[in-house]
């Protein structure tokens, strides 16, 4: 399954859970966004055609990043541009996700292992503003469907 995370209309993240299977190619994500994310599932024997990609310039202004997670169970707490905490989501082993804009918070639930994705170049503390984060009392989780 695929979750869009939206708020007021305005898709903050999408999630692609591990059980989630469809043959072929499937982009999750809107053209214009800066970073583009598929879902690949092929028969054995498929051939990719070789490519390289041509050279276009492109402007990222926000950082969006993805979260493969290989191994236990993370929270995260989605807030809007505003610093508004929203909602959260559990991800769990083989899910991904890639935050597309606003703010976010985790907790680690389970011990974890996962790959972060991300624009570069990176430039330390001024990638992000650090803001005090949903009181644990106030989580609501959000159920995947």
């Amino acid at each position: 399954m695929i979750e869009n995370i939206e708020a007021n209309g305005i898709l903050y993240a999408i999630v692609i859970r591990s059980h989630y299977h469809k043959e072929g190619i499937t982009f999750v994500t809107p053209n214009e966004l800066s970073q583009q994310l598929a879902y690949m599932h092929h028969p054995k024997g498929k051939v990719i055609d070789a490519h390289v990609h041509n050279a276009v310039p492109r402007q990222v202004v926000y950082t969006q990043e993805v979260l493969l997670i290989r191994k236990g169970k993370l929270r995260v707490d989605f807030y809007d541009e505003q610093q508004f905490y929203f909602e959260s989501h559990i991800l769990n082993e083989g899910d991904t996700i890639l935050l597309i804009r606003g703010g976010h918070g985790f907790e680690v639930l389970e011990e974890i292992e996962m790959i972060e994705v991300k624009q570069g170049p990176h430039i330390g503390e001024k990638d992000k503003t650090r803001f005090t984060g949903v009181e644990k009392q106030a989580i609501r989780i959000c159920k995947s469907n």
